[in-house]
């Protein structure tokens, strides 16, 4: 683990700059296909496993997309719970506090349903024009 206040803060960017980077290649591509002028609201479904700081994703995707058609855009951030099924009694259950016991039985034979996800759910632009793209 880093030892300085500035290595750990670089470390959290670099998480969501890189969950960023897939996604605006994916941006890029749909611009193109619909011939948008201009990218204004980007839709994320995001795992709370995958441990995003809502802060930290808002900044990284600012300052990836400068200078493409998304830049400017609202990111909007849809939080999806962790949720976890019992292998032993089948009961669904969403985790709460860390614990992943089953509030049923108590077993710890679980499996993961959802929470890891990171999903562009919806984009919304302005079309015509020439698109910028990050190339």
């Amino acid at each position: 683990m880093p030892e300085c206040e500035f290595c750990i803060i670089v470390l959290g960017l670099m998480h969501e700059f890189s969950l960023l980077q897939n996604i605006f290649t994916i941006l890029d591509q749909i611009a193109l296909e619909k011939k948008l002028k201009r990218i204004t609201k980007v839709t994320l479904r995001v795992g709370k496993l995958r441990q995003v700081v809502p802060e930290t994703m808002q900044f990284a995707f600012e300052t990836l997309s400068k200078s493409t058609c998304a830049e400017g855009a609202k990111l909007v951030l849809a939080f999806e719970e962790i949720k976890i099924l019992c292998r032993d009694c089948q009961k669904e259950f969403i985790v709460e506090d860390n614990v992943y016991l089953c509030p049923a039985c108590g077993a710890a034979s679980v499996e993961l349903i959802s929470g890891k996800e990171l999903i562009l759910e919806s984009v919304e632009g302005e079309v015509g024009g020439p698109t910028r793209t990050r190339t």
